[in-house]
């Protein structure tokens, strides 16, 4: 180590210069460099032999390995080289002391361009003593020592000897050099020349760093405290583990939520989905054993770890496997099993099942739902079914919020659990009898279930994190339109199931039914004699549906009395013929009757339920009164509409004179005056039963019509048209009369049965009256009023 002193000298006007990173030499300032940039170096050695002077410069950005002199403050301070040691590697150890303040001049590359030579001046510093400096100096010292106490990089020792400074300029800088500001404040009090502004500087930026470390102290003194906690908590909870070691027992609560830990691993959950397991599990470690809060926090995981989040059959998409299957489980049904294979062979083109979602809608018993577990069979799919019907509660479908000891996940979620895999074949039955009230729309609920863009991330409320259902293929059911809103009904593709026909029925229980109960009653086959004639009969005297339900009942009752006779006889089989079909099913419950009573004022007309077609008789008389119409039979508001309707068109044409018409009440009956009734397809109906009175012309036999009439005559098209002429061949009634404008859905009439029928377009009401009214000529037997009517015309 070199050390030489330097004598009290003139300091020099050209000296070296050195660049210096990350600090600011202030004069007095002792400041220790450990050098290694090769200009830094050589002016180092030059400074040695030049009177051991050197000039330090603060680097505006610390960053430059090899500073221009531009890079460089226009202020610094004369050091003088008290220690220099040179390394082996050519780098340099160095002490520096701090001595006069200097403004830079000019700064250049020396000869050779080895290290930077600056031209300096050395600016007076006024000595002002006032009682206003004597003041800042006093503040100056008081907030440096509260600015020692906060930090930690000073001690307090060092600060005693600040007192007994009686030189501003050198306080100031003192107090400068031995604190932590930002480089650039810190150049800013180098270049400061007054003692004054200079203390007046170091004042603000010592006031601003003891208040950032005042709030640094407090934000410490909190984490200190929280982690206290944390560590009593965790050495309490390890003094617990370690006495039940050495007890050799671990409670039950433990043990359960050990195996809540391995189920939530096992259940392989999305990260959202396992870092809310994870949580709740912390909670519930905290609790309790038998606090109420343990046990929705025990149920909320239960459900978790149950969910299928992982599990999934594989498709099997085999169209000619799915053909077979149907055909197996259904009879007939053509156009439904068609939708259904396209439906399926879109779905192995595209491998996705995203897409409008199947509703099937048709009455009661023709295999809706039977259908939709044959697709799951079809596919190897899981098959799982909710009942819509009554659910009012927004909450059944999405779920209750875990606000109370009794909360449970929606439907869905239920669904799912039970189904025991996320992409099952799910049926939505009866989604047509959900109900609303002040607890909200279920079937607005469905909105997000049943829409593909949106149910990837489905929040039930209860689970509060999502659950991907969009493999899920969803398929709903509902006997009418009606009452599904609009924005719902959007969401799913409808494929219509009408009714059976008579021949389908016998077909179908030959084929289906009656095997299938002789197996659920224990009878072997050929144990019950039923030929076609009987089964016939069941459906005719038993039966009034589209489907075959009742006529399934029908021939459960009958195999009970069966399996009951062979069992008390001994006899070997049991012969059912419509001879003795009562002793079996009792009294019939419909009588074999036609419906079509079409005489004068009596015509036939054809309605649409929800249990398929119907044939309803319409009956009108005339009783003396001021031309006013009544009418009965439970009618609805849109029924009593087309009524007023059909009256005003029949009083247009002048089938009657003005005299007789305003002495008379007309009065309209539709039978069956428990049911209601509603619709426009009566239109027709009721205004050829209304001209059939006025007129005195019967209604032809054989013939029944549909169609909603408007004030001018015009027949306009209705709905369910294959329904009613299936029930009109029903009851035998071959002659059917609708609106032109439904000629295109005579293609959905079975075959065998429209070959059978005779079916009429029609435009207007004209033509409707001359097809179904006698002729003139041929009138039947009138009232007297009915015949002044004709003679008058």
């Amino acid at each position: 180590m070199e050390e030489k002193k330097t004598p009290e000298q003139a300091y020099p006007a050209a000296l070296p210069a050195i660049a210096i990173r990350d600090v600011v030499m202030f004069p007095h300032m002792a400041l220790p460099l450990s050098v290694d940039r090769p200009k830094s170096v050589a002016a180092i050695e030059a400074g040695l032999a030049a009177g051991r002077h050197l000039l330090a410069l603060a680097q505006k950005k610390p960053a430059v390995n090899d500073p221009a002199p531009e890079d460089l403050y226009s202020y610094g301070v004369v050091s003088v080289i008290s220690q220099s040691l040179k390394m082996p590697d050519g780098t340099m150890r160095v002490f520096l002391e701090g001595r006069r303040r200097v403004r830079v001049k000019k700064l250049a590359l020396a000869a050779g361009g080895t290290y930077l030579y600056a031209e300096v001046e050395y600016p007076e510093e006024p000595v002002e003593k006032t009682p206003e400096v004597i003041a800042l100096m006093r503040h100056a010292v008081e907030i440096f020592e509260a600015y020692v106490k906060l930090g930690t990089r000073i001690t307090l020792d060092s600060t005693s000897f600040l007192q007994q400074m009686d030189d501003p300029a050198k306080l100031s800088d003192t107090i400068a050099a031995n604190s932590m500001f930002a480089l650039p404040d810190k150049q800013d009090v180098l270049e400061t020349e007054s003692p004054r502004e200079r203390l007046e500087k170091l004042i603000r930026f010592l006031a601003k760093e003891v208040e950032i470390l005042d709030v640094e102290q407090k934000i410490h003194a909190r984490v200190k405290t929280q982690i206290e906690k944390s560590q009593k908590e965790y050495y309490l909870n390890e003094q617990m583990k370690a006495i039940q070691k050495e007890l050799h027992q671990k409670d039950d609560f433990s043990k359960e939520i050990d195996e809540l830990k391995k189920r939530v691993k096992a259940a392989k959950m999305p990260k959202e989905a396992e870092a809310a397991a994870e949580k709740e599990l912390a909670r519930l470690a905290k609790m309790m054993p038998f606090s109420p809060e343990t046990t929705v926090s025990r149920t909320y995981l239960d459900w978790l770890v149950s969910l299928p989040w992982a599990v999934e059959t594989k498709d099997e998409i085999d169209l000619g496997k799915a053909k077979k299957i149907l055909d197996e489980d259904h009879f007939g049904l053509k156009r439904p099993k068609d939708r259904v294979l396209e439906y399926l062979a879109v779905c192995k083109l595209t491998e996705k099942l995203k897409g409008p979602i199947l509703c099937f809608v048709g009455p009661p018993g023709v295999g809706k739902t039977s259908i939709a577990r044959s697709i799951a069979r079809s596919m190897g799919r899981n098959f799982v079914r909710m009942s819509l019907g009554g659910v009012r509660d927004e909450s059944e479908i999405r779920g209750h919020r875990r606000t109370y000891v009794a909360s449970m996940p929606g439907r869905i979620i239920q669904s799912m659990k039970k189904a025991r895999s996320r992409n099952p074949v799910f049926l939505m039955d009866e989604i047509d009898k959900m109900g609303t009230d002040w607890r909200g729309d279920p079937a607005a609920a469905l909105l997000e279930v049943l829409d593909p863009e949106q149910n990837s991330e489905f929040n039930d409320h209860f689970l509060d994190v999502p659950f991907d259902i969009s493999k899920v293929m969803f398929v709903a059911t509902a006997n009418t339109l009606y009452g599904i809103p609009v924005s719902l009904r959007d969401r799913m593709e409808i494929i219509d199931f009408s009714g059976y026909t008579h021949d389908e029925k016998i077909e179908i229980a030959k084929k289906f039914l009656i095997p299938r109960q002789l197996k659920d009653h224990g009878l072997k086959e050929g144990s019950l004699k039923l030929d076609d004639k009987g089964i016939d009969a069941v459906i005719r005297g038993y039966t009034r549906e589209a489907g075959v339900r009742n006529l399934n009942r029908e021939l459960a009752s009958m195999c009970r009395r069966a399996a009951r006779r062979i069992v008390e006889t001994k006899a070997a089989s049991v012969k059912v013929t419509p001879e003795n079909l009562g002793d079996f099913l009792g009294v019939p419950k419909f009588l074999d009757t036609k419906a079509s009573y079409n005489a004068m004022g009596i015509a036939t007309g054809l309605a649409w339920t929800e249990n398929g077609g119907e044939v309803l008789a319409v009956e009108a008389v005339a009783v003396p009164g001021k031309g006013g119409l009544t009418l009965t039979g439970k009618l609805g508001d849109v029924m009593k509409e087309s009524a007023q309707a059909a009256f005003s068109y029949v009083r247009s044409r002048e089938l009657a004179p003005a005299s007789y018409v305003n002495s008379h009440n007309f009065h309209v009956h539709i039978p069956e005056g428990a049911i209601p009734k509603d619709g426009p397809s009566a239109g027709v109906t009721l205004a050829t039963a209304l001209a059939s009175l006025f007129s005195g012309r019967a209604v032809k036999k054989n013939l029944s019509m549909t169609g909603e009439l408007t004030l001018t005559g015009r027949v306009l098209p209705i709905g369910g048209l294959k329904e009613k002429v299936i029930a009109s061949f029903r009851d035998e009634i071959n002659t059917v009369v609708f609106p032109r404008a439904n000629l295109k859905e005579l293609e959905e009439i079975p075959s065998g049965i429209r070959s059978k029928m005779r079916l009429h377009p029609v435009d207007r009401m004209d033509e409707v009256l001359e097809l179904a009214l006698e002729p003139a000529a041929a009138r039947g037997r009138k009232s007297a009023g009915a015949r002044k009517t004709v003679k008058s015309r």
